[in-house]
């Protein structure tokens, strides 16, 4: 169907949409008590003597009163800082003990990182899935981000920091991965390093599946999986 509309200068014809059926309202609100901008009626929301400065004052203290009343009728226990509830422990790592206070719920990852100032340990996804925060624990690779630092007292810890030469040399490992260009944008690489060496200590001369299956847990963002691979092979019978 084409609608047409004359023109009233010229006369001649054009086309137009269908018309709106919203013309044949007025513009008034539908319900008048409470449209607000007709002049003699009031808004239903508020009392008719309230101006608006007055109506706002009453809704920003109206808005206190409820904050601050969590503070008022809190007890004192919810109030106690976490720091109240942290414990005083001893960690051996990389053969050194090391006396600290800990909360319940810290990760290794944060006493190493943050307390200890052991920055080679990385925190990539903070939920044990990629490896960079790898450390050995009495001869065991672990995630660091998802041990409590609580559960691992009394434990011969040792990180990226920790595996050195008795002379400050480079680990075969470390050695392998930089001759095979291991490292790309290198966040990945001291979790690599420490799950090879936990396998290399266990399995000085291992197949090349059994390295992929150790280095398995490792995620490298760059894909340099093969690089990695042959890095550890090579350090086969220097360690």
């Amino acid at each position: 169907m084409s609608w047409e509309v004359r023109n009233a200068t010229s006369g001649g014809v054009g086309m137009m949409l269908p018309p709106d059926p919203a013309d044949d309202y007025s513009t008034e609100p539908a319900t008048r008590e409470i449209a607000g901008n007709i002049l003699g009626e009031p808004e239903s929301w508020r009392l008719p003597e309230m101006s608006r400065r007055a109506f706002l004052r009453g809704v920003v203290c109206s808005g206190v009163v409820i904050a601050s009343s969590g503070y008022l009728f809190s007890s004192s226990k919810a109030q106690a800082s976490p720091r109240h509830a942290e414990k005083l422990i001893t960690l051996n790592i990389n053969g050194k003990v090391h006396r600290l206070d800990v909360a319940p719920n810290e990760t290794l990852a944060h006493t190493i990182r943050y307390k200890l100032g052991m920055t080679g340990t990385k925190v990539g996804c903070n939920r044990a899935e990629c490896g960079a925060c790898t450390v050995i624990i009495d001869g065991q690779t672990e995630y660091s981000c998802s041990t409590l630092t609580m559960r691992v007292q009394n434990k011969q810890i040792r990180t990226i920091e920790g595996i050195a030469s008795a002379t400050g040399g480079l680990h075969p490992v470390q050695q392998g991965f930089i001759d095979e260009l291991g490292p790309q944008c290198g966040f990945c690489t001291p979790g690599q390093v420490m799950s090879a060496v936990a396998l290399l200590e266990k399995n000085p001369n291992p197949t090349v599946d059994e390295v992929r299956y150790a280095l398995s847990g490792n995620l490298c963002r760059c894909g340099a999986y093969d690089h990695y691979l042959k890095g550890v092979m090579r350090a086969v019978g220097r360690v």
